[in-house]
């Protein structure tokens, strides 16, 4: 089984498109939306939720009020200002904790004298089990301010490889995150190659050398595509003999199309219609050999 990740060192290059493309063209893969902070692949497959599960990770203070005595000892060692006090006009001090600024280090649960602070798990998020037109889909959507979304990525990675080994599937491919930190490294690790998509720009070309080079320290073979190359040629050039020099390979050119932007309009891929693009899009898919 392999495992295709398609990521980018910037928003907004593309990379989804051309997953979602991706998924028309292999024969039976499994796809993971691993973008979880900003989910996408969904709105061009229109997948139908089979499964649904929770995401826990982490731990947040809870005050019960009916057994704290107001010592205050928790306001007092809480080093992230998450622990506030108010006055009830029945008089008393009342001792509550912020959940978005918590931090879940548990220090105010340690030195409670009253043992009056609960520590569940939190939920952060969900993720879900889906059936596409292109075949079956994990994806997840991470909760508003929560964190882990590395381990909601990995997650996201074990359930479509499991539905993969389960169901005969020789193929994942991974929409993965942009940029390069947690969330694009626990899309990274182990996977059998990378296709990096940019775009003719400044800041494309200098998030590219960043992603390129996480893809090298993990060992991953990658290569890069360019998408809408014609707004710049001699960018296009640039980036690409940058990338070469640096051991990755070149999966080929993608045009500007305004027909792009219509297909999603429509809920397609591109591929799904006689965009000029989609010939191209068949083009970078074809030299991944997959």
């Amino acid at each position: 089984m392999k495992e295709l990740v398609i990521i980018s060192g910037k928003g907004g290059t593309g990379k989804t498109s051309i997953t979602a493309s991706f998924a028309l063209l292999a024969r039976s893969p499994v796809l993971a939306d691993c973008d979880v902070d900003a989910a996408d692949l969904h709105l061009l497959l229109a997948p139908e939720v089979i499964e649904k599960h929770e995401f826990r990770s982490g731990r947040e203070a809870v005050i019960r009020e009916q057994d704290c005595t107001g010592c205050g000892v928790c306001l007092t060692e809480c080093r992230f200002d998450a622990v506030g006090v108010y006055q009830p006009d029945g008089g008393g001090s009342v001792y509550v904790v912020d959940p978005v600024a918590c931090e879940g280090c548990g220090v105010c649960v340690r030195f409670c004298p009253e043992g009056a602070i609960d520590f569940p798990e939190c939920v952060c998020g969900e993720w879900m089990i889906s059936r596409t037109r292109s075949g079956p889909m994990v994806h997840a959507k991470l909760g508003v301010a929560a964190e882990n979304s590395g381990k909601l990525v990995s997650t996201v990675r074990q359930e479509a490889k499991r539905i993969a080994e389960e169901n005969g599937h020789d193929l994942v491919i991974v929409d993965g995150p942009p940029g390069i930190g947690c969330p694009v490294i626990a899309s990274l690790t182990g996977a059998s190659q990378v296709l990096a998509v940019t775009e003719p720009t400044v800041s494309g070309d200098h998030d590219l050398e960043r992603v390129l080079e996480l893809a090298r320290h993990f060992g991953i073979p990658t290569a890069v595509c360019v998408n809408k190359w014609d707004i710049n040629p001699e960018m296009t050039e640039r980036i690409e003999k940058k990338a070469q020099e640096s051991g990755a390979s070149i999966a080929g050119r993608v045009r500007y199309d305004p027909s792009v932007t219509k297909a999603q309009m429509e809920v397609k891929a591109v591929v799904e219609t006689d965009a000029p693009a989609a010939d191209d899009i068949r083009r970078v898919w074809e030299s991944l050999g997959l």
